[in-house]
């Protein structure tokens, strides 16, 4: 088969099983909710049900990156779905709350699915179509809207017991599409003479951190909202299950597939410029969504004049799906400075990067719920999204300035 024909047969196959892989793992974004009220939990035992899968699917990227570039990102993407399959079936059995914390931790597994397509991906490209390719393999976060759109119809349908069955079965027959459909080139894996320790030598590297913190923002942040806002449209607008879930895709889709789009205008314009941008739109959606619902009494001299300040649903959703667009265009900018400055360790250090992210969108759930309990003040994850990017913007002034763009690659394998 042709080399072309290859890589389009692998972008597909790859970008296929990642969106499977993430609409598993984003799973109790939906089946939480009825969980929620069948165990009786409060808002931090809720974002502790939602972040669990998402622990594991992020403590696993940097190994799961580093067995990619030693023996390929086929094999190891394989066996990965095939190892979730039946936690995931399992879930349906489960009937107490550290059963479904238990089972979640292995689910995840699905999430570390990122730090091997990646770059699988991204090696069967040249320098100036990598950006685009990891652009459309990130669209698989989009899994994250389908989980929104299915999920609701199965429950609501046929009980929550139904969907992880159905999931489990989803994940086997993607797993057996992937193999038929993928390709080996063993061109592109790591020197057998490399060792672990030595891989993990990237970590010294600053640019590695540095684009971490830039991931925890756009990736971490993305995983958050997209686990917590069916809840929040349930809460906060009173909203049934298929309506909250089917709002929240106006954040959750176009964060997924705008990403194809954020590759190519990184390759055009510079991940630098684009990341910059899309963390002040982030910035001034925050400081809008963070505002709460408010009843201000105002005396005049006529008497007390009552004015409501508050986001209808309408106008809450119209910024959410901008927040959206930004992070799923700084997704693919983000790893658009990877692609570039580490191609021999691209698995390595996407790990790390995807970590980072994944560890972002692990605490942030749990974050959510206690200031909730905290505070009483539903928006109030919006307030902490809104001090985080002010941190972000700030590291990301005075750590990278423009011209550092152009710093010269340097090989980290030893």
């Amino acid at each position: 088969m042709e080399i072309k024909n290859k890589q389009l047969s692998v972008l597909i196959s790859s970008t296929f099983a990642f969106t499977i892989c993430f609409a598993v793992w984003m799973m109790f974004a939906v089946l939480g909710i009825p969980l929620k009220a069948h165990l009786g939990l409060n808002e931090t035992q809720f974002g502790l049900l939602l972040a669990t899968p998402v622990l594991t699917g992020s403590l696993t990227r940097v190994p799961l990156g580093i067995w990619t570039d030693r023996f390929g990102g086929r094999v190891v993407f394989f066996w990965l779905m095939m190892s979730s399959v039946v936690p995931i079936f399992l879930l349906s059995y489960a009937s107490q709350y550290w059963h479904f914390l238990v089972l979640g931790l292995f689910v995840g597994l699905a999430g570390g699915s990122f730090s091997v397509g990646t770059p699988y991906v991204a090696r069967w490209f040249k320098a100036e179509r990598k950006g685009f390719a990891m652009g459309v393999f990130g669209v698989g976060n989009a899994g994250a809207a389908l989980t929104h759109l299915v999920a609701p119809v199965i429950i609501v349908g046929f009980g929550w017991q139904m969907l992880p069955r159905v999931y489990a079965l989803g994940m086997f027959i993607t797993a057996l599409l992937f193999w038929y459909f993928s390709f080996t080139d063993k061109a592109h894996h790591a020197p057998a003479n490399v060792t672990f320790t030595q891989q993990l030598n990237v970590l010294k590297d600053p640019r590695v951190w540095r684009y971490s913190q830039y991931y925890s923002v756009v990736f971490g942040g993305y995983v958050g909202l997209a686990l917590w806002m069916a809840k929040y449209y349930v809460s906060e607008y009173g909203f049934d299950l298929k309506i909250a879930a089917l709002m929240a895709m106006a954040f959750s889709l176009p964060g997924g597939v705008i990403r194809a789009f954020g590759g190519w205008i990184s390759d055009k314009f510079g991940a630098y410029k684009v990341t910059w941008a899309v963390m002040w739109v982030c910035w001034v959606c925050f400081f809008l969504l963070s505002y709460p619902q408010t009843n201000l009494v105002v005396k005049t001299v006529t008497g007390d004049v009552n004015f409501h300040i508050g986001l209808s649903p309408w106008l809450f959703t119209a910024l959410l799906f901008i927040v959206g667009i930004a992070m799923g265009i700084g997704k693919a900018s983000v790893f658009k400075f990877i692609g570039d400055d580490f191609t021999h360790n691209i698995g390595a250090v996407s790990g790390v990067v995807g970590l980072a992210g994944g560890l972002g969108g692990f605490f942030l759930p749990i974050m959510f719920g206690a200031l909730v309990d905290l505070t009483g003040v539903r928006s109030s994850a919006f307030m902490l999204l809104y001090c985080t990017v002010c941190v972000s913007l700030i590291w990301m002034h005075f750590s990278f300035k423009p011209e550092s763009v152009q710093l010269k690659k340097l090989p980290l394998t030893a």
